[in-house]
């Protein structure tokens, strides 16, 4: 029987690695805000929650690699070079690199965004 060993990072401190748990349990909605958890980051990429108050958003911007956005509950928009796309729980969209892109909260939603470099 092998034995599983893992050495934690600070990253993801809150995201143990070998247990099982649930993403959308891992954010809290705040009032107002969007709340964003990283799980992974390393020279690789990064995977982070998001949760998003209604009607808050993260402005157009752009950035140097592919993003997936998983939608993990509720409904939100997500705009890429002009074009809107509302996700609802359980659609993901992938965002190219260099294009500008935004997300906006139409309900209160959370998200999983996964970048790879």
């Amino acid at each position: 029987m092998s034995q599983f060993q893992y050495e934690p990072n600070s990253e993801n401190k809150n995201f143990p690695a070998a247990e099982v748990f649930r993403m959308s349990e891992k954010v809290q909605y705040a009032e107002g805000s969007v709340v964003s958890k990283i799980i992974i980051r390393n020279d690789h990429g990064n995977v982070t929650l998001f949760s998003f108050d209604k009607g808050e958003f993260l402005s157009e911007h752009t950035a140097p690699f592919d993003a997936i956005v998983q939608v993990l509950e509720g409904v939100g928009e997500v705009v890429i070079a002009g074009n809107t796309f509302v996700l609802k729980t359980g659609d993901s969209i992938i965002m190219p690199a260099n294009v500008p892109h935004a997300v906006n909260a139409t309900e209160k939603f959370k998200m999983l965004l996964t970048m790879i470099k």
